[in-house]
């Protein structure tokens, strides 16, 4: 039987295509920019990035005011793309490295004051992502902010394989598909699709994930999709995805 394509091998094996300095794929508009949103005022803060990728998030806190970024992620190829950005536009207060977020314990400061995983938990099991939630409130400042993504859990059951996004679901129901890893895809408006997965999980699991973490606050919750800017902005790209549901965004306080 053959062995799933690991994670990292995907990201590095695509990571120029992810790279960008403006919007570019589909959840640069309907989900990133609501990441900034709920972490509200960010100036003059530390804010830690799971899964920061190449750094696009993160390029976008600092110009936003944050004083550093401290990111990790799997794949090595990312996190070249995320350092040689800094470098090249001088952002001295980010600092990327390579680092699976289950494992990793080298941080460079025992708190921060925001943290983000944005799209990180859909490549986790419920198991590991409850271990990285706990080490996320372990991080935080009392009162911190952290602010997460994931796939909307009901996405890939309710649209056909086809462009602009999806996830393969096979023969698996939304509650028998549970910790299985969905393959799928997300388009750029260039028309270059990117690979994405999404290990499985109904709503219950994050908010149980959180509670056991040590978040003890209910944390907010916002299903996001394509909005009537981004149907006027680019109807042919954005039109397929029309009401439905395609992300899910948590925001949760470490609250002592």
């Amino acid at each position: 039987m053959n062995q799933p394509i690991s994670t990292e091998t995907i990201y590095n094996a695509q990571a120029t295509n992810w790279l960008r300095s403006e919007k570019v794929l589909l959840s640069d508009f309907t989900a990133r920019p609501r990441v900034l949103e709920a972490l509200g005022e960010i100036t003059d803060q530390d804010i830690l990035d799971f899964g920061c990728g190449e750094g696009y998030v993160s390029r976008m806190l600092l110009e936003a005011g944050a004083k550093s970024i401290f990111g990790i992620d799997s794949s090595a190829e990312m996190i070249s793309q995320a350092q040689t950005m800094a470098k090249e536009l001088k952002l001295f207060n980010a600092s990327y490295t390579e680092g699976n977020a289950v494992t990793f314990n080298q941080f460079p400061k025992t708190r921060f004051d925001k943290a983000i995983a944005v799209f990180l938990f859909n490549y986790l099991t419920i198991e590991e992502m409850t271990q990285v939630m706990s080490k996320v409130r372990s991080l935080l400042i009392p009162g911190g902010t952290f602010v997460f993504t994931v796939p909307h859990p009901c996405l890939p059951f309710m649209r056909e394989e086809t462009p602009p996004f999806y996830f393969e679901h096979g023969d698996k129901s939304y509650l028998d598909g549970i910790n299985q890893t969905f393959e799928g895809k997300i388009w750029r408006r260039d028309g270059i699709p990117v690979s994405v997965r999404c290990v499985h999980k109904t709503f219950a699991h994050y908010f149980e994930a959180l509670t056991q973490a040590g978040f003890n606050s209910m944390p907010e919750v916002k299903e996001l999709a394509v909005t009537d800017k981004h149907l006027a902005f680019d109807p042919e790209f954005f039109s397929p995805l029309k009401g439905y549901p395609l992300h899910v965004l948590f925001k949760v306080k470490a609250n002592d």
